[in-house]
């Protein structure tokens, strides 16, 4: 059992129909057709969304994702159209809409993967693949892998997990020559930001991406490197054999799976609210990975 803990009823605004409420973002559409996305507070670990939300949250990713698909444009399109409050639109979607081209999404959640660990790592400890990839022998929580690798898995609705699957079934799913696709944009955009990213004392350890397409043009969509799509690590605190630390939401995981939670993951109760402390670091480590990697600072 998993899914919202308390779902939450989306904002009404003249002239926008409402499509979806996701575990971090509402999506709608406007009178032209174009989607507008509204990032909320909200946080999701182990498949819930959480009753507690992080302050800015929903900014911090909206405006990171937008600096990202800039530093990327010269490698993939986005689908931002503006980022311009829609009218009659409440004060406090500013800093976290975006308004984006309507695209015909890809149903398959495109992983790249530069070092070992989470789901990847289960799989290795028991075959020594990722997603069918063969790997060597000798890696341990944390290992940087001979190359980055495109482990795909499937798109999960709210309260459920997203299943790794191979290339293979990809190209089933899709056709290989968008399987193809998918796989030299997601490489080429991991290893873009992989660079940037490690220019400033960051490990991007893997990240994921959604695509469409704008007739025949892949797009890049949703949020993009993003603490909440990525495991970002501090490069001065790399050290394999153990669990790294992150600027993103395993601080939430942690505290949860921790005796003062006192919940039981395995249970059939929701997991509870965040303390103050959890709250507060959580939007600490957010604010910091925004700010080292952009060199901006969060105001």
């Amino acid at each position: 059992m998993s899914g919202f803990v308390e779902k939450p009823e989306p904002t009404e605004v003249p002239g926008l129909v409402h499509l979806h409420t996701g575990k971090v973002r509402e999506l709608y559409r406007n009178e032209a057709g174009d989607l507008v996305m509204v990032a909320s507070d909200r946080i999701s670990a182990y498949d819930w969304v959480l009753p507690t939300e992080i302050p800015d949250k929903g900014r911090v990713l909206t405006q990171l994702s937008l600096w990202w698909f800039d530093q990327l444009a010269d490698l993939v399109p986005s689908h931002v159209l503006s980022t311009e409050l829609p009218p009659g639109a409440p004060a406090d979607w500013a800093g976290r809409t975006l308004i984006c081209t309507s695209l015909r999404m890809v149903p398959v959640e495109c992983v790249a993967r530069g070092y070992l660990t989470g789901s990847g790592l289960a799989e290795y400890v028991e075959s020594r693949t990722v997603c069918g990839l063969a790997l060597p022998e000798g890696l341990v929580d944390g290992s940087e892998l001979p190359a980055p690798i495109f482990t795909p898995a499937t798109k999960a609705e709210v309260g459920e997990h997203d299943e790794n699957v191979s290339y293979e079934e990809v190209a089933r799913q899709v056709g290989a020559e968008t399987a193809a696709q998918l796989r030299q944009a997601t490489l080429a955009v991991y290893q873009r930001a992989r660079d940037i990213a490690r220019d400033r004392g960051i490990i991007l350890a893997d990240t994921k991406f959604e695509f469409g397409f704008d007739g025949e043009d892949l797009v890049l969509a949703d949020e993009v490197l993003t603490p909440d799509s990525s495991r970002f690590w501090p490069a001065d605190r790399w050290e394999p054999g153990r669990s790294q630390p992150s600027y993103d939401k395993q601080y939430v995981r942690d505290w949860l799976t921790s005796a003062e939670s006192g919940w039981d993951r395995a249970g059939e109760q929701p997991p509870p609210a965040l303390p103050q402390h959890v709250v507060e670091a959580t939007r600490a480590k957010y604010v910091e990975a925004y700010e080292r990697l952009t060199g901006l600072s969060w105001s």
